[in-house]
């Protein structure tokens, strides 16, 4: 295990941090840059769906941090700095949220193959160390590769969940072109998207990263 481990959660650590720095640093900045619309995400949010004539879909004012589409309830929760702001980033994480509800509203197809595999996701990102931890001290081959299999289901989880996220900021971005916001805005509006895009993408690619490691070691 070694010095190979070590090199992987330095690498994987790296990759997150600079992920998360990234976007903290482009939600900050677009945090304080006011949309010429002086609309709420909230407004933003409910402007959306009725442009698409999607009906049913509550927004709900969350907790901190709080930005996600639950079609268990058909709902869109937004955090209070993207519920009550006027700002840019406000205005390009409710729509990418909407963005979501969009995609169950139309039978998305990626959305619906997420949704499928969410129960084995779940259960397996919390169980699947514990059966790791156990196989390598009871020598056990056959928990180690069962394993495995489990955090391979989370990463297969991390994959599909690429192209929902990437397809609903193309569902806000074409929506924020269509109602005339400015060009500058717009950029501001990508550029938030595509920074909160890049941490899918490190927490995907270093779960590949530590697939590949884990089946490198149950060869060996």
């Amino acid at each position: 295990m070694g010095n190979g481990y070590l090199a992987l959660v330095i690498v994987t650590l790296v990759i997150g941090l600079a992920a998360q720095g990234y976007v903290n640093h482009k939600l900050k900045r677009y945090s304080n840059v006011r949309a010429s619309n002086g609309m709420t995400g909230a407004q933003m949010a409910r402007q959306m769906l009725a442009y698409y004539g999607i009906q049913g879909v509550e927004i709900r004012r969350g907790g901190p941090g709080q930005d996600f589409f639950d079609p268990r309830s058909n709902s869109v929760t937004l955090s209070p700095d993207a519920f009550d702001a006027t700002s840019i980033t406000a205005t390009a994480t409710a729509c990418h949220e909407v963005g979501h509800a969009c995609q169950h509203a139309m039978g998305y197809a990626p959305m619906k193959v997420r949704g499928a595999i969410v129960p084995v996701a779940n259960m397996a990102s919390n169980a699947w160390i514990f059966l790791l931890m156990i196989g390598i001290f009871m020598n056990m081959a056959g928990l180690i590769t069962a394993a495995i299999i489990m955090y391979a289901a989370v990463v297969l989880f991390q994959l599909v969940t690429l192209p929902v996220e990437f397809n609903a900021s193309r569902r806000a971005m074409a929506y924020m072109g269509t109602v005339g916001l400015p060009a500058a805005e717009q950029k501001g509006a990508f550029d938030v998207l595509r920074a909160c895009a890049f941490t899918y993408l490190a927490a995907a690619l270093t779960s590949i990263l530590q697939l590949l490691w884990l089946l490198g070691q149950n060869r060996d």
